[in-house]
């Protein structure tokens, strides 16, 4: 079983997570815990201080080292059993593929800083990967901990079911393709008439060629940085000479 370890200042926003939806079911399922630990509860003081100026000036406050090594500390685990990630800009984006490799670990430890960040000595010591979400800036890390948390969880034993998992976009390097339900015309739109013909093949046939279009008209860079076999090569080919016409 995978034991996230999520390291904050606010736990009620991570608690409230852990109540909601497929989260609170694999936590009842046991596929996963998730253990909240304050950063507040190891402060250098009696007034709760976990901050302070920076040295060399600038804006805003730093995280202190001591309150996140000795919550840290306070894990007592080995750190063969453990990945520590820490949340930001500065850090490789996150992808699916990350996100899988993360599975081979027994604790995940996540640290969510605040304010200006955190003291580059906490990087240092214990962290193993720096992470980011995007090329922009939140106000903390627990949002991007709830992300990881949630993308990952998907992948274990027991929280969803596994047939929801073998066409979803980004497996294969490429994106889902476009899907619809009933009714089937609504405001003078259709749904393909291949996806209501009854036509396995044709069917099949028609949700890989639209996977590539989507990946070709919204992710360019996907198809472009990997490779693919000779019957998907085809299928590029043919798809970009189409919308050159």
């Amino acid at each position: 079983m995978i034991n996230f370890h999520v390291l904050t200042l606010f736990p009620d926003f991570i608690n409230a997570f852990c109540n909601t939806s497929i989260i609170k079911k694999g936590l009842e399922k046991k596929a996963f815990s998730i253990n909240i630990k304050d950063i507040r509860e190891n402060a250098i003081n009696k007034y709760g201080q976990v901050d302070d100026l920076p040295f060399g000036g600038g804006p805003g406050m730093l995280l202190r080292p001591e309150p996140i090594i000795n919550t840290y500390n306070s894990l007592n685990f080995s750190d063969n059993e453990k990945k520590c990630i820490f949340f930001t800009p500065k850090g490789k984006k996150l992808n699916n593929e990350y996100i899988i490799s993360l599975t081979n670990f027994k604790n995940i430890v996540l640290i969510c800083g605040h304010y200006e960040g955190i003291d580059q000595r906490v990087i240092d010591l214990i962290v193993d990967d720096e992470i980011s979400i995007g090329d922009y800036i939140l106000t903390g890390g627990e949002i991007p901990s709830m992300i990881l948390i949630d993308a990952l969880i998907r992948h274990l034993e027991g929280v969803i079911n596994k047939d929801s998992l073998v066409e979803e976009s980004f497996l294969n390097n490429l994106l889902e393709y476009r899907q619809y339900t009933r009714p089937s015309e609504f405001m003078n739109l259709r749904v393909p008439d291949v996806l209501i013909s009854g036509n396995h093949k044709k069917i099949e046939e028609f949700k890989l060629e639209d996977s590539i279009r989507e990946t070709l008209l919204k992710r360019p860079d996907i198809i472009n940085n990997n490779k693919f076999d000779a019957k998907i090569n085809k299928i590029i080919k043919k798809i970009r000479e189409d919308l050159l016409k």
